[in-house]
Order: C-alpha cells, then structure tokens, then sequence
C-alpha cells in the first residue's frame, strides 16, 4: 500500500501525528558527554517565549507507566489483616514505618529514595479516558489533543542541545504521551523494542555515501515546486524527515540507543523484561541530555487472577525500579532526576471471587511514587482508610500529580498557552503541587 493510500485512510489528527511521528522518529543526536548546569542555554527557549520558568529541583524525568491499572493494595498501599488485602503479604522496608507488598524485596532496599503516595485520586475509571487525564491533567475531548508533560517540558525549556531530541517513549500505545496541539517538532520519539533501540536509523551498505547525498538532492529537487504551492504545515513535517535522517545517519550518538554496550552484569541487573530493558535505555538517554523517557509496562488490567498476575507482574517492575535507582545514584544522575511510577487507578479493595479472584477498575483511590530529582525519600504521603476504599488524608488528585511533577521542573503552572483554536491550557490545569514531597 503506497504512502498516499494510508494518509488517506486516517482522519486529520491521526494524519498529523504520522507524519509528525515519522519525522520524530528520524531526530538525532549530538554528544555530549557532560551535561550543562540547570540554567542552560536550553533555557533560551523559555526568555524567546516570554515563559516565566522558576527555580528547579529536577531537570530529567524517567517516568514509568504501569498500563491497565494497578492495583495499590497489592503493591504499595498493604493493609495487613483487612479482608481486603487477600493474600498478599507486608515487608517492612529500609525507610521506616515504610512497608511494600511481598513483591517487591529488592525496591524495599531503596525505599529510603522513594516517596509513596497513597492518597492519589481520579474522577476516571475507564482506560482510555484514564491513561489520556493521567499524562494529560484534562480529561480526553473529541474536538482537542492536550499535550503531556514531556511536550510541555520541552515546549517551556527547550532541549538541552538543539540537536538533541527531548523526549521518548518506549513501548507507549495509544493516549500515553503525545505533543497536543503543539507543533510537531514536540512529538515524543516512539521506541518499541529497547533491545533493538531506533530502528531504520543507517544507509544500507550499498549506498555510497555519494550516491545518498545525490538521491537527497534530487528529492528535494522533485519536492520544490510542490512545496512552493501547497505552504502546509504537514509538508513541512514530512520535508523534516529527510532532514533529521541525514544528521542521524552520520551522528556518533546513535549509540545512546545501544544498550548492547553496557555490561553483562548492568544489563542483567535491569532484569532481562521490555521493562527493565526500557528503564536502561531511559538512563543512558538521560545520561545524553534527553529530558523526559517514558518507559510503559502493560497488562495490569487485573479483572480475574489478580493475586496470580500479581506475582508475575511485579517482581519485573521491582527488579527494574530499585536497578534504575541505584544506577541513578551511583552516576550522580538521581538528584537531578525524578523517576516517577504511575497509573492510572487502581483496583476495587473487594476481589471478585467469582472472577478468580480478580479486581475492578477503581479511580476512588490507588498509589503512585515519585523518587530523584528533589523528593525526599523514606515517606509515604497521604492515606487510605483500613481497607484501601477511601483517601482519608492528604488526597492527590491526578492535576496535582501532574503539577507537582511541573513543579520539580521549574514549569509555571499559572502561564497559559493557547491552543490553534485560541483557548488558553496550563501545564498541571489547575493543580496544586504536593510540596510536602520535596
């Protein structure tokens, strides 16, 4: 099926997001070994766009998205004794008062890094809607797409060298991070397999490096004319791809996508999951100056065997989690980066036996987690009642998460920008940051 024949099959906005996908997907990248202070000259971006940026505790984030769900009772939210809870069992951690689900042994270790928040609520309980309002803050619109908070990152801060892309997504699907209404260039980088690393990134071998340089130019040759005619933005997108390509074929930083070249031994302590895999490439991004990876682990839609899924599910996440921390720290990467763990919303504290065992949407109440880049470590923030139904204390809901992570960035969560339309969004929407986690 040729190119035209697929555009045509797509309405406009998911033409725009294939043609800028594509684009995104050829970005390079430059080196750069050692990165800049926080006021950069990435901030440039921020004083051309009259942004008022203010002080940040963060400059990268690695944010980790548990796809389907996940249930707080059965990981970071234990209620030992209550009916509720099931079978799963309490550990005590290294933070004290601090306990996590049997899961997780290994994140336990690390707990001293970690701040958990148990008090997180949403007015979404359907998946598509959830996943839009939790990398979003607005609820999902058939008439808009908001972008999320690595385009809006990007959008206020600018990268951290003009040849370097600012944001990826590994393993991401549909309503996970997305650039909104913002202009192409913000689109995320979609990385499906992190063993693999960005596909389709070098000449084939029997193309001279002449004979490519000739095949370019000719193309733009053909392209002129067309494009002098029909000025379109799209155009412009798809005229990007050939750009970026060729500064991607000759660039020494495809090798930031390798995770190859790390150790047996570092590779093995990520854990050998898509996760794991993920959560390395997302630190040897960050190492490159990228400032927002997202790295989605799917499957923790948990409507029957949940205790069973549960103990397939999580020791990956543990392994991967308390690996990316410790290599975090180690590198001297955590304090400049926030690691945070979302979903978005958990599952019902009643198990469905006739589901064996199984558990429900449940928006009411659930648990994220937040680590790096300024949080303080070895807490847990907010509370659920005995049995995980209620937020009693300190309730968060999905704009303050979103905002507290905007917050840490140093992003204004009162300046407006204005959609093509001319309505005015913020980062965060109306959120007010949890400061208490700093």
């Amino acid at each position: 099926m040729t190119l035209r024949k697929r555009l045509n099959g797509f309405d406009d906005v998911t033409r725009r997001d294939f043609v800028s996908g594509a684009a995104a997907g050829m970005l390079g990248l430059t080196a750069m070994p050692w990165l800049t202070s926080f006021a950069s000259a990435a901030d440039e971006n921020a004083k051309a766009g009259n942004i008022p940026l203010g002080p940040a505790t963060a400059r990268n984030v690695i944010y980790l998205y548990m796809a389907g769900g996940m249930s707080h009772l059965d990981t970071f939210d234990v209620k030992p004794g209550a009916a509720t809870q099931g079978p799963t069992k309490a550990i005590k951690t290294k933070a004290d008062g601090v306990r996590l689900s049997q899961h997780f042994p290994l994140l336990a270790q690390q707990a001293d890094k970690v701040a958990l928040i148990n008090s997180m609520s949403s007015n979404q309980g359907a998946h598509a809607q959830g996943r839009y309002y939790m990398h979003t803050g607005y609820q999902l619109r058939g008439t808009i797409r908001h972008p999320s908070l690595g385009a809006w990152l990007e959008k206020m801060r600018g990268r951290v060298n003009t040849t370097l892309l600012g944001h990826v997504v590994v393993g991401g699907g549909a309503n996970t991070a997305s650039r909104g209404f913002f202009d192409a260039s913000l689109t995320p980088l979609p990385i499906g397999d992190p063993k693999a690393g960005l596909t389709n990134s070098q000449r084939v071998e029997h193309v001279t490096q002449e004979r490519f340089e000739h095949r370019i130019h000719k193309l733009e040759k053909m392209n002129e004319a067309f494009r002098s005619k029909y000025n379109a933005t799209e155009l412009k997108d798809y005229a990007k791809v050939y750009e970026e390509a060729v500064r991607l074929m000759d660039s020494k930083d495809l090798e930031a996508f390798d995770i190859s070249q790390e150790t047996e031994a570092v590779r093995a302590s990520y854990g050998d999951s898509r996760l794991g895999q993920g959560c390395l490439l997302a630190r040897r991004l960050v190492e490159r100056g990228v400032r927002f990876v997202e790295v989605v682990s799917g499957g923790w839609d948990t409507h029957s065997e949940n205790f069973d899924r549960m103990g397939d599910l999580c020791p990956p996440v543990d392994r991967a989690l308390a690996a990316l921390l410790g290599d975090l720290e180690a590198r001297g990467l955590l304090e400049e980066t926030m690691v945070v763990l979302a979903t978005e919303f958990g599952r019902t504290p009643d198990i469905r036996e006739e589901r064996n065992s199984g558990r429900d949407h449940y928006p009411k109440a659930f648990s994220c987690l937040m680590a790096g880049g300024g949080i303080q470590g070895g807490q847990q923030y907010g509370k659920t009642d005995a049995e995980g139904r209620n937020v009693i204390e300190d309730k968060v809901d999905v704009q303050d998460f979103n905002a507290t992570i905007a917050y840490a960035l140093g992003l204004p969560l009162e300046f407006e920008v204005y959609s093509p339309s001319g309505r005015p969004f913020k980062v965060g929407h109306d959120g007010k940051p949890v400061k208490a986690l700093f």
